[in-house]
């Protein structure tokens, strides 16, 4: 299959890699604002390199494009490439409002191709195992959610051209960083049906247009509750907190490592993250390669892709409720 990476920056290293060592994949073009990173993909990986988006789906016969570029772009990359017949693999978020994510969703459907959003910690060994705890209700039912993301970014993160602005990362903490464990609050707890949330920027004022902190209470629609304290403002990049409580027991996700805490208030772990060699942030978790490998195979066999526009499009609609929410003072129903 012939793919195109849009976006040549961090993230996309991952997504080299991946379709780099995937026999099912040939890495056609690549494309960039900036040619001379274009340059330097495309003769790494023999490819043609293109420095306008618009000029590579005009030009290439594509069986998948690859959008890691800025958050603002990526709807409207992707439903240019969805009219052109291609299918597509996002980075988060999909969709940075409502209206965006509808729009997609019905994209895809009209389209006819796949969508995949990449929301790889879904894939993490020890997030599967919690998924498979709550599917087989042996804990009994869940009662409440609390999550911990309590990152660092400093000035020198958002010295580019889009980072820490409203127009093209529309957002900070929540719609880049702690998006991903928004998506697993919902995997875990299923939908959310009322939102009350306040961000702030605590950390960079007069440097950033966004928050680098929020605090979110989420209603979900089994009665279940769930809290998210997200902020950029630590010191650390400290592994990402998630405790899961059930009538019978909590597992507690920290990192990739799982414990689980009976009601005698006994801990064991029972699962940890595998030894691998990192090709980007520890903490972006080890399911990149996982995620893109299952979205070719679902390719291939014709299977739907797991977390398509549609599975995507919540997390976004989330994080945009979460900004309405603190805008207005007021909470938000989703449904």
């Amino acid at each position: 299959m012939k793919v195109a990476v849009i976006g040549c920056g961090n993230v996309s290293k991952m997504h080299f890699k991946a379709l780099n060592e995937n026999p099912e994949t040939e890495i056609a073009a690549v494309a960039d604002i900036k040619p001379e990173r274009a340059d330097a993909k495309a003769s790494e990986f023999g490819a043609r390199a293109y420095y306008d988006f618009d000029e590579l789906i005009e030009n290439e016969q594509l069986d998948a494009v690859h959008i890691c570029t800025p958050h603002y772009l990526h709807t409207p990359m992707a439903l240019k490439s969805l009219a052109k017949g291609i299918n597509v693999l996002t980075e988060k978020p999909c969709s940075v409002s409502a209206a965006e994510a509808d729009a997609l969703i019905e994209a895809q459907a009209q389209s006819g191709k796949q969508v995949g959003v990449c929301f790889q910690n879904r894939y993490n060994n020890c997030v599967q195992y919690v998924k498979g705890m709550i599917e087989s209700g042996s804990m009994g039912k869940l009662r409440s959610i609390r999550a911990f993301v309590t990152w660092s970014r400093d000035e020198r993160y958002y010295s580019d051209d889009w980072h820490g602005t409203l127009e093209k990362e529309c957002g900070g903490v929540l719609i880049n960083q702690a998006i991903h464990t928004v998506d697993l609050i919902r995997y875990f707890g299923g939908n959310c049906k009322k939102i009350n949330a306040h961000v702030s920027n605590d950390h960079l004022k007069g440097i950033i247009e966004v928050e680098d902190t929020a605090s979110v209470l989420m209603e979900l629609e089994s009665g279940a509750s769930a809290i998210l304290y997200a902020t950029t403002a630590y010191a650390e990049n400290s592994p990402v907190f998630i405790e899961i409580a059930f009538e019978n027991g909590t597992l507690r996700l920290e990192g990739e490592k799982l414990y689980s805490f009976d009601k005698s208030g006994k801990i064991t772990e029972i699962c940890s993250r595998p030894d691998i060699i990192y090709h980007g942030q520890s903490y972006w978790g080890v399911g990149h390669s996982l995620l893109i490998n299952d979205f070719y195979d679902c390719l291939k066999t014709g299977r739907k892709f797991g977390i398509d526009a549609f599975e995507g499009a919540c997390a976004a609609k989330m994080v945009a409720a979460c900004y309405e929410s603190s805008k207005t003072d007021e909470s938000v129903n989703l449904g």
